[in-house]
């Protein structure tokens, strides 16, 4: 995770900020913001800053399997947060990369990276708690 440069870090605290505050529209913005300039492939990068956010060092060999009772009743959303995270945690860049630019494809790219912030958050709240 750390051979990203230090401007994805610090869009990916700006997401964070803003969904710290529960202020939606800022997320989508932070990342508008990411897309405008470094394109999906700087988005992807923030998104998956945030997947080690949420799970802190993956071991070299996890083999994590998704275990998400009822998830294929979930909506699109948090079918893909699951799966996005499951790739993180298994280091599977060619799986994040394709549920990336399906989301994009689909149109439902900015719901996807909301519900991942707003996961992010609970996570780190969780753990605080």
């Amino acid at each position: 995770m750390t051979d990203l440069p230090q401007q994805t870090f610090d869009d990916a605290a700006a997401v964070l900020q803003s969904a710290l505050a529960g202020d939606g529209d800022a997320v989508v913005g932070a990342f508008d913001a990411v897309v405008d300039r470094a394109g999906l492939s700087g988005a992807y990068g923030v998104a998956w800053c945030l997947a080690a956010t949420m799970l802190g060092d993956v071991p070299a060999a996890s083999g994590a399997a998704l275990d998400f009772p009822g998830i294929e009743q979930a909506g699109y959303d948090a079918r893909w947060v699951a799966r996005f995270v499951s790739a993180y945690a298994n280091q599977d860049e060619p799986t994040g990369e394709a549920l990336f630019g399906a989301a994009a494809a689909d149109g439902q790219l900015p719901d996807c990276l909301l519900t991942l912030a707003g996961s992010t958050i609970a996570t780190l709240r969780s753990r605080a708690g």
